[in-house]
């Protein structure tokens, strides 16, 4: 954390960089999940994964106490002024994780009715990717939030934070498939 000195029971650091750990340790999510990333982000509250390690296991259902937005799977055109109504009820200051293929880029849902990724109406701050994303993919996205949070300041006041656009590497390969079976004297 940067204790600089500590000696007779007394601590002296930065205020900033206490301010910064509190922030970095208590992101309050508000998840916004639809479809199979949904249910990922499910998992990654779960025992096996266990996002309360992180700070994050505080799943706010109200945007007035929530500083983490996650839009997991694909977002609909009509749902749209919803998420946007919620982003800009969050208090300052707030991120956005765009969690799997469908709130990235559309996925495969071309359609007119998809929003083809998320960022083009909200700033995203980490793009977390696959269909769906592994939970630990997502636990590297927070953790990546989290990085920059501990070396950010507090945010400037009066004006608007830019977004920070981050790309998570996917954390696994998938395995060969199995050999096909064959059938006969072939």
């Amino acid at each position: 954390m940067g204790i600089e000195f500590a000696a007779d029971n007394y601590v002296t650091t930065q205020l900033r960089k206490v301010v910064n750990w509190a922030r970095r340790s208590s992101v309050w999510p508000m998840p916004f999940a639809t479809a199979c990333c949904g249910i990922e982000l499910m998992a990654t509250g779960g025992s096996r994964y266990d996002i309360s390690r992180f700070g994050a296991e505080v799943f706010r259902f109200s945007p007035r106490q929530a500083d983490l937005l996650l839009v997991a799977g694909r977002v609909a055109v009509k749902e749209m002024p919803v998420l946007q109504r919620i982003y800009e009820q969050m208090t300052e200051p707030k991120w956005v994780i765009s969690m799997g293929a469908c709130a990235s880029t559309g996925g495969v849902f071309d359609t007119y009715a998809v929003v083809q990724g998320i960022d083009q109406f909200l700033p995203v701050d980490v793009y977390v990717p696959g269909c769906p994303p592994r939970p630990e993919t997502l636990l590297e996205g927070v953790m990546a939030l989290q990085r920059v949070i501990d070396t950010d300041g507090l945010p400037p006041t009066g004006t608007k934070r830019e977004p920070l656009g981050l790309s998570i590497e996917p954390t696994h390969t998938p395995r060969p498939q199995p050999v096909p079976l064959t059938m006969g004297n072939s």
